[in-house]
């Protein structure tokens, strides 16, 4: 899952602390661009978490059938 930067940019409403919105400005942040960022990876951090619990089982089973058996072509590995 990727977010783009090259999608279009929409405008919104948000509620923000007004002591930390007026100390970002006084540092010259880009509030839009900050919250787009952040909003991005945690929205990345939620896909694979919700991916990964979907997925639990086939990845349990996955990780059983490696512990029996070993890696596929393992006895070509070099390393």
């Amino acid at each position: 899952m990727r977010t783009t930067a090259k999608a279009p940019k929409r405008p919104v409403n948000l509620s923000i602390n007004a002591r930390t919105l007026e100390l970002a400005r006084e540092l010259g942040m880009n509030i839009s661009q900050t919250v787009d960022t952040l909003l991005a990876d945690e929205v990345q951090r939620r896909y694979w978490e919700q991916w990964n619990e979907r997925n639990k089982d086939a990845i349990d089973a996955y990780n059983a059938r490696i512990a029996e058996e070993g890696l596929p072509l393992a006895k070509y590995r070099s390393f």
